[in-house]
């Protein structure tokens, strides 16, 4: 996007918010956030937009930086970062490339909206998980709504805006681009079928060769785990909740996904068994019912689940009493207990419910489980994706060190 004074940015940013359907009440609390901003960059003597000069506003605001590294940033802080860092995306991209309101339909033309709903209905019938479905939509939702900004329509997509929308992905992890790139992919070959694309573009779309075996997971300490796990207020209804949502993943293995959609009916209580389908496989997958686990399942349904039809085993306990929604990642819950049990945060290591998985996989290999066993339990299609873990365990690549033959030098 060509620079332009902040004041100007900012209308336009302004002019993209209501295309988006923004609400009032939303753009004027961004109003009032860009006016401060205006007056920083006034004092500073600065008219362009600089990205150094706009998180050195955030940090004099709230201290951001500081309470980031110590886990201790609210829900305000987080906002104020999201409305200053928007202007810069937009700046960057003349668009709003990140999902900062998940609530909001990003879609406007009517032709869009039924591409969309095609597409959905096309993953299913091709045999798309449930998770993969949604994750696609989701990216696809996305990519409409930059085409929109650009001010045409998608029978018109050329790949000059394929290349400008890739770049929108800057600064997103390797993981989440190379997802974002296969659901795009996936629905320009879908276009290309329907013969709304003459030709498949999906070549113009860089391909990403994944890399899996090159990241190192994020695992636990069972010191640092005993930590949190006895931290939980397992007195009260929530406590009891999330003290059987954090076994069931760091004992089980369960994705967090498969955690909310975990029913009643899953839990086989005379064979000491959880049977599911996995969201993201498809998979059925059977897995012992450890002793504390159960009861902690029991402590939760006996006591501490509220009254509902619903038939999810984990419930919100907010009024409306409602299933956890997709959009959900139950990050918060560890993040919670994590704060109160005074552990670091932030860095380079990650801290939701996924690193629990980690920690059992690495444990189980410490244990000279097979990676077979380990990729039954964590519902692994690939034995490759299990094989990361080798690399996680300091124990295990002690026993593959190699003493030197002296002999030989």
């Amino acid at each position: 996007m060509e620079r332009v004074p902040l004041r100007e940015l900012i209308s336009l940013l302004e002019k993209e918010l209501i295309r988006m359907h923004y609400k009032a009440g939303t753009l004027n609390y961004y109003r009032a956030n860009w006016a401060r901003l205006n007056r920083y960059f006034d004092s500073q003597n600065e008219e362009f937009y600089s990205e150094a000069t706009a998180m050195e506003y955030v940090d004099k605001q709230c201290d951001f930086f500081a309470k980031e590294q110590a886990g201790l940033l609210t829900q305000s802080n987080i906002y104020l970062f999201r409305i200053i860092r928007m202007i810069g995306d937009f700046q960057q991209h003349g668009t709003v490339a990140r999902r900062y309101m998940r609530s909001l339909s990003r879609v406007n033309e009517p032709v869009h909206k039924e591409l969309l709903e095609s597409f959905g209905i096309h993953g299913k019938s091709s045999g798309y998980s449930v998770s993969t479905c949604k994750g696609y939509s989701r990216t696809v939702e996305n990519f409409l709504s930059f085409v929109e900004s650009r001010s045409f329509l998608i029978k018109d997509l050329t790949p000059a805006c394929l290349t400008d929308y890739v770049k929108t992905l800057m600064g997103y992890s390797y993981k989440m681009v190379e997802f974002t790139l296969c659901g795009v992919r996936a629905f320009l070959r879908f276009l290309h079928s329907k013969h709304i694309l003459r030709e498949d573009m999906s070549e113009c779309l860089p391909c990403i060769k994944s890399r899996k075996t090159m990241r190192i997971p994020s695992i636990w300490s069972h010191e640092d785990l005993k930590k949190l796990l006895d931290t939980i207020d397992r007195g009260n209804p929530s406590g009891k909740r999330d003290y059987a949502i954090i076994l069931l993943v760091a004992r089980l293995g369960l994705r967090s996904v498969d955690v909310k959609n975990l029913m009643l009916s899953d839990i086989k209580w005379s064979e000491n068994k959880v049977m599911l389908v996995q969201s993201k496989t498809n998979e059925p997958v059977l897995l012992p019912l450890l002793k504390d686990v159960g009861w902690a399942i029991i402590e939760y349904l006996k006591n501490g689940r509220p009254e509902s039809d619903f038939p999810n085993v984990f419930l919100r306990h907010m009024a409306p009493i409602l299933p956890f929604s997709d959009a959900d990642h139950l990050y918060q819950i560890v993040a919670k207990y994590m704060r109160l049990a005074k552990l670091p945060m932030g860095g380079k290591k990650k801290i939701g419910m996924h690193s629990l998985r980690h920690t059992l996989a690495t444990t189980l290999l410490e244990q000279h489980a097979s990676l077979q066993e380990i990729a039954d339990i964590l519902g692994h299609q690939d034995i490759n994706s299990t094989a990361v873990y080798l690399k996680s365990s300091l124990a295990l690549l002690r026993e593959c060190s190699l003493t030197p033959d002296t002999k030989t030098l």
